[in-house]
């Protein structure tokens, strides 16, 4: 396989730590840019990181809610396309998207290249970024009855806005750490997630390796 300039976006070190710790061991053509959490953090390292090097693939990797039970914990899904879900207005009891406004665009996908590789065996779904993630019931609700959505995060739809701005190819993969319901963090698998999160990582850089 040809190797590529990949850049590997994640919000925090620790959702990429194994990985990491492998990158180290290795000679690969791989940056990894740590984010911070949030849409806000995550727009602003990206600008500067893709200002400064042109990559051939950006991966959005991390944790992710599942509002679908359909979903395991523990699962790997490519995000194809998300949502900046609270860019809008409210009116009364409705909400106006941006689009509703005439103001601009909520909605961006991944932009393809040669990402067949990575997207191998992996469910496909959407997704919306939040600022804060929903534990409320009556939230939920909403955000259900507006959208048909599988996922949520704080971070995708802002990698998605920067990359297609720029024209980069760039794909979302999320592990699932938990569903989306009251916060119950007893429920939640998150070191299940990293683990598979990276273990998935690592199995397709090592691919390219041999």
């Amino acid at each position: 396989m040809m190797m590529s300039r990949i850049l590997i976006v994640a919000a925090t070190a620790q959702e990429v730590g194994p990985f990491l710790s492998f990158l180290e061991k290795s000679n690969l053509p791989i940056d990894v840019e740590i984010t911070g959490v949030g849409m806000v953090a995550t727009a602003f390292a990206l600008g500067e990181a893709l200002h400064r090097q042109v990559y051939d693939l950006v991966i959005n990797v991390g944790i992710a809610g599942a509002f679908s039970k359909e979903l395991s914990l523990g699962e790997l899904v490519f995000v194809e396309c998300d949502c900046l879900v609270e860019l809008g207005a409210e009116d009364g009891s409705s909400f106006l998207s941006i689009e509703n406004l005439g103001l601009g665009i909520s909605h961006y996908q991944w932009v393809k290249g040669n990402t067949g590789y990575w997207l191998q065996d992996l469910k496909s779904v959407n997704g919306i970024t939040v600022n804060t993630v929903h534990g409320d019931e009556k939230s939920i609700k909403k955000i259900n009855q507006r959208y048909t959505v599988a996922v949520e995060s704080m971070e995708g739809a802002a990698v998605y806005y920067a990359c297609n701005k720029l024209k980069v190819p760039c794909i979302q993969v999320r592990c699932i750490s938990n569903y989306v319901e009251k916060r119950n963090k007893g429920n939640w698998k998150i070191g299940e997630a990293i683990k598979e999160l990276n273990d998935w990582l690592i199995s397709k850089m090592t691919f390219e390796i041999n």
